[in-house]
C-alpha cells in the first residue's frame, strides 16, 4: 500500500496497521488483505462481487473491519456484502469507503449490504465515507 492508500485506510477505519481479528480490506476493486477468526468467517461470493461475513452464535467482544479504498481514477466498484450474525452474538462491524481521485474521470463505490441478525444478537455498525484528491473527477460513494 502506498502513502495515499494508507491515509485513506486511516480516515475511513482509523487503521494504521492491520487490525487484530477479522478483516477484509478492499483496494481498487480487489481484496488487498483478509483474516478470519475462530468465530468470524469471511467468504468471497461466487455469483457476484462481494463477500459473506458469518459470525458464529454467541460470539462476544469481537469486531470485523471491511473498509474499501480507491485510488484509481475512473474505477467503478460494486460489491454485495451479506452479514450473517448468529444468535446471542455481540459484535462490531467497521465499514466505510475512502476515495482519492487525482484524475478527470469519476471514481465510484457502491456497497449493497444485507443483514441477517439472529435472535438476541447485538450489532454495532460504524461506517465512514471520505473523499479527497486534486483531480476534477468526482468521488461517488453509495453505501
Amino acid at each position: 500500500m502506498d502513502a495515499i492508500e494508507k491515509n485513506l485506510l486511516h480516515e475511513v477505519a482509523e487503521l494504521d496497521a492491520l487490525p487484530v481479528g477479522a478483516y477484509n480490506i478492499r483496494a481498487n476493486g480487489k481484496s488487498e488483505a483478509r483474516n478470519t477468526t475462530a468465530n468470524i468467517d469471511i467468504v468471497t461470493k461466487e455469483d457476484k462481487p462481494g463477500i459473506d461475513i458469518y459470525i458464529k452464535p454467541g460470539t462476544k467482544n469481537e469486531s470485523v473491519h471491511i473498509p474499501v479504498i480507491i485510488s484509481q481514477t475512473g474505477l467503478k466498484d460494486l460489491v454485495y456484502n451479506d452479514f450473517h450474525i448468529g444468535e446471542d452474538a455481540d459484535v462490531t462491524i467497521i465499514a466505510g469507503c475512502g476515495i482519492h481521485n487525482c484524475g478527470d474521470e469519476t471514481s465510484t463505490h457502491d456497497g449493497i449490504h444485507t443483514f441477517y441478525v439472529g435472535k438476541n444478537a447485538k450489532l454495532r455498525y460504524i461506517e465512514k465515507h471520505y473523499g479527497e484528491g486534486e483531480g476534477r473527477g468526482k468521488r461517488l460513494m453509495n453505501p
